[in-house]
């Protein structure tokens, strides 16, 4: 669209006001489809691109490959006994050194992340999928429905979890972790579901969902087509934030003994260590590599949501380009004071 204003009559289209608007018509083979349910999908990905997330993810893959190939990355079995080599330091042969029989601390470390990861991406899936069932359909739906489902989520908050672990845990010798992962999601999802009944709700008054209503499209469509790509920002927050409180859970659990010891995971090493007096005697390679692996998958976690929000967040996103702008033109995005570059060729000549 070309607007011409105050122009001379040479300038100007024949029987053309002085003051008009011109339609440029729109160039051949670039008109614009409608938006598919793929580049929908593609877009609500798009907050997986800034530096933050980005990291997160790089620092997650790292985990989830470990858990993936324990077997071949171990050096030894992490039940391995060596009984010449008890309370060894970090050494050539043992790079995380050893536990009070001897077992190869690196071993236990790289076998106990795949409990860890399996733990925490089953709870985190089992809680995401009954979080955006009860959380979509309780915002789109009205009446008594609505009230129903929201009356179960505010029971599920309120449920303890720890206490629910541990009844379940004492009715079984050996609790598998696929059963602790069922159980951490089944009491995890509450939030979620909060979080988006509250977006559905807003959503459902808006004009796309309204003509897909108005033209008689089913439930299942609507919520699959036209809200879930809208809600994937609040739906991949909710999964990263269940991850994050499983594995804390799992080795909070393990570690204060309620999942049995025989389970690898860092929190069970942590147990042992804790158990054999490591803490006191500074046997410091026995208890500081797990804990580190905990404290690095958490600023992983926390990196992505971060990511998360702040392309969410209007404010933060601007801010975020912002920042990203200024460091391109080599400002720094901490000064008070904006610095104005002039030519030095223009003070020359002045």
């Amino acid at each position: 669209m070309n607007t011409i204003v105050n122009d001379t009559t040479a300038q100007r289209p024949t029987n053309t006001p002085a003051t008009a608007t011109v339609r440029s018509p729109a160039p051949a083979g670039k008109v614009p489809g409608k938006p598919t349910f793929w580049s929908k999908l593609g877009a609500a990905f798009a907050m997986f691109r800034n530096r933050k997330s980005i990291t997160g993810l790089s620092i997650l893959g790292f985990f989830v490959l470990v858990a993936i190939f324990a077997d071949v990355l171990a050096p030894y079995s992490p039940t391995k006994v060596d009984n010449t080599a008890r309370f060894q330091p970090p050494s050539a042969e043992h790079w995380l050194g050893t536990t009070h029989i001897g077992e190869d601390v690196l071993s236990q470390v790289i076998h106990g992340t795949r409990g860890v990861i399996v733990v925490g991406f089953l709870a985190a899936i089992i809680a995401t999928v009954i979080a955006i069932v009860v959380g979509v359909l309780s915002g789109y739906l009205r009446g008594w429905r609505s009230e129903g489902l929201s009356a179960l989520t505010n029971v599920f908050l309120v449920i303890p979890g720890i206490p629910l672990i541990i009844i379940v845990a004492s009715m079984f010798e050996d609790p598998p972790l696929i059963l602790v992962a069922g159980v951490l999601g089944l009491i995890g999802w509450a939030w979620g579901a909060r979080v988006l009944r509250a977006q559905t709700m807003s959503l459902r008054s808006r004009d796309f969902v309204q003509a897909a209503r108005a033209n008689g499209e089913p439930l299942r469509r609507i919520i699959a087509v036209e809200m879930l790509p809208n809600l994937m920002a609040l739906i991949a927050a909710s999964f990263v934030g269940t991850v994050t409180a499983a594995i804390i859970g799992l080795t909070t659990l393990s570690y204060i003994g309620i999942i049995p010891v025989t389970t690898y995971n860092w929190g069970t090493i942590l147990n042992w260590a804790s158990a054999q007096g490591a803490f006191r005697q500074g046997q410091w390679w026995w208890f500081l590599p797990p804990g580190l692996c905990i404290a690095a998958i958490g600023v992983a976690l926390s990196l992505i949501n971060f990511g998360i929000d702040e392309y969410v967040n209007p404010r933060l996103r601007s801010a975020g380009e912002r920042a990203r702008a200024m460091k391109k033109k080599g400002m720094n995005v901490n000064d008070t004071v904006t610095v104005v570059r002039t030519d030095m060729k223009t003070q020359e000549d002045a």
